[in-house]
């Protein structure tokens, strides 16, 4: 199933028009968000070491399926707190992995210096979704209330399992408890509603849950 990305710079790892932010079905995308410049962009992946020795990378992918990465022709590099744009050139699965040429970068030596740097995407750049489809980042930090107006929380992150993505739910102000919640992301039989302009959810839930 499609996914969402998570923001810069987080502990943990999507995307997705059916496969490129990680963007997740709600007709039914790896969290928290950041401020500025910052929370306008997403994180397609992560550069994690030279492949052989021309210059290519081995890249981890957010992305669902992982080849989803390679659909954006320019990438934004971000490390050591700079920024820099390059075009991908060449890529290719490689083994279980992906491997990546990118502009400048013709060495291995060269490689190496890349090596931990993450691939971002700004926002704006990503394919609308269908009515019904959100990014992860989309869905990160919407006020959780059952049907009866019990709030449960905001959503933190999401993860996947085998079956379907899971909906993380901290305690926020003037939640019902301090619990944290996994709510399973199912339109239609779990999520009941989501509006992003008014930044909430209302989800089919037994609260003692």
């Amino acid at each position: 199933m499609p996914q969402a990305s998570r923001e810069p710079d987080q502990d943990k790892p999507s995307l997705d028009k059916s496969t490129q932010d990680k963007s997740t079905q709600g007709n039914a995308e790896q969290a928290g968000s950041k401020q500025g410049e910052e929370a306008q962009h997403v994180v397609l992946g992560r550069l994690t070491s030279p492949h052989g020795v021309k210059g290519w990378l081995k890249v981890y992918s957010y992305s669902s399926p992982a080849e989803g990465i390679f659909d954006y022709p320019t990438w934004v590099l971000s490390m050591h707190g700079g920024r820099h744009t390059r075009r991908l050139l060449d890529a290719r699965p490689q083994g279980k992995g992906l491997v990546v040429r990118l502009e400048g970068i013709d060495t291995r030596e060269l490689a190496e210096q890349w090596a931990g740097a993450e691939v971002l995407m700004e926002k704006t750049a990503l394919p609308e979704l269908d009515s019904g489809e959100y990014y992860w980042h989309q869905l990160e930090g919407l006020e959780v209330s059952t049907r009866d107006g019990v709030k449960l929380g905001r959503v933190d992150h999401l993860f996947e399992t085998g079956a379907n993505d899971v909906l993380v739910i901290k305690p926020s102000e003037g939640s019902l408890d301090d619990r944290e919640r996994l709510l399973p992301f199912l339109p239609d039989d779990v999520i009941v509603q989501v509006d992003l302009d008014a930044q909430s959810m209302i989800v089919e839930w037994d609260p003692s849950f």
